[in-house]
């Protein structure tokens, strides 16, 4: 189902998988892996440029001439978005929402926003009160009677064609297990708006691995929210992948502990995982999605929620360029 959709090609080679060596050693028997999808090759690399390859694909398949998406003032997701809109020689406009309550000029005019302007996108800051969804249909709407011929990818581009990029990416890690000689217990990811999350169950089912394996840490919503969401795009996905295949709210494994005061808001668990890995391993996190997820698998650790000489596969999925937009909130 997958080969029947067109694909813009963005990754040129399989993304390294490395052990935290330094860090593990402090574990007591537990391994950590690190799935770099944050050295990427293009832009500053992320989880987004594996459903980009599909999104982008489709849309030029669609002969669409301008991608619409959305995303919060420092959304990873619309930087990468302008950034393959302008690899791929089409417009861009991204509808930024205000969600994060952090208003300094950092925030507001560094990290992806910095870059977003470089690359040329057009850019709409809505304000507190406005709805996204809605401005984004009235937007494609217009571009429409002006003779254009938008495609509108929803926030975390976390559609059903997006997340095949994280389907196929449970393929790769099965091939690279074999490669380095090792199998992994757990795969840990950030859940944002739940489609990597998504690609990797579904990958995991088709694949018929066990779908405790996939666990990830909420930054978004609160735990039933996350589950909801993270569920339903399970199974459009699996509607196309595997049909006769049913899924329960039981199986999809979701943290919400350490979301903190919300989206975009640093937690003092977070500045210390972001300090610790970057400082024994010379990895960089991001403050908004990875932090807090790494953050929740080092107290799960530590709190005795995952097995003993269990090796574990971290992936992370970018978004560094935010770390620019947070020198204020960030205090070591």
């Amino acid at each position: 189902m997958m080969n029947s959709y067109s694909k813009y090609p963005l990754l040129t080679k399989p993304t390294t998988i490395q052990l935290l060596s330094n860090l593990s050693s402090q574990l007591k028997g537990i391994q950590i892996y690190i799935k770099r999808d944050d050295t990427i090759p293009f832009s500053l690399g992320g989880n987004k440029l594996r459903k980009l390859e599909y999104l982008m694909g489709d849309a030029i398949a669609q002969g669409c001439d301008i991608i619409l998406t959305t995303g919060g003032i420092q959304s990873n997701h619309a930087q990468l978005t302008a950034a393959v809109a302008s690899y791929a020689g089409v417009e861009c406009e991204l509808i930024l929402t205000q969600e994060v309550a952090i208003k300094n000029d950092a925030y507001r005019h560094n990290g992806n926003i910095l870059l977003e302007n470089i690359l040329g996108a057009t850019i709409h800051v809505l304000s507190e009160n406005e709805d996204a969804t809605t401005f984004m249909e009235n937007r494609k709407k217009e571009l429409i009677r002006l003779g254009k011929k938008p495609y509108v990818i929803p926030l975390g581009g976390s559609t059903a064609i997006g997340n095949f990029g994280y389907v196929k990416c449970v393929d790769e890690i099965l091939h690279q297990e074999k490669e380095i000689g090792v199998s992994f217990d757990k795969i840990i990811v950030a859940n944002g708006s739940g489609g990597t999350h998504a690609g990797l169950l579904a990958g995991a089912i088709v694949n018929k691995l066990d779908a405790d394996i996939i666990h990830s840490y909420s930054v978004i919503l609160p735990w039933q929210q996350a589950c909801n969401n993270t569920l339903e795009k399970t199974k459009s996905l699996l509607q196309l992948l595997k049909p006769n295949v049913e899924i329960s709210e039981n199986e999809i494994n979701i943290s919400s502990q350490y979301l903190g005061k919300g989206y975009g808001i640093p937690t003092n668990e977070m500045i210390e995982a972001l300090q610790l890995l970057a400082r024994t391993e010379g990895i960089f996190l991001d403050p908004v999605y990875t932090g807090k997820a790494f953050a929740g698998l080092l107290n799960d650790i530590e709190r005795g929620k995952y097995n003993k000489d269990s090796n574990i596969l971290f992936i992370h999925t970018g978004g560094i360029a935010g770390l620019f937009a947070y020198g204020e909130h960030i205090n070591f």
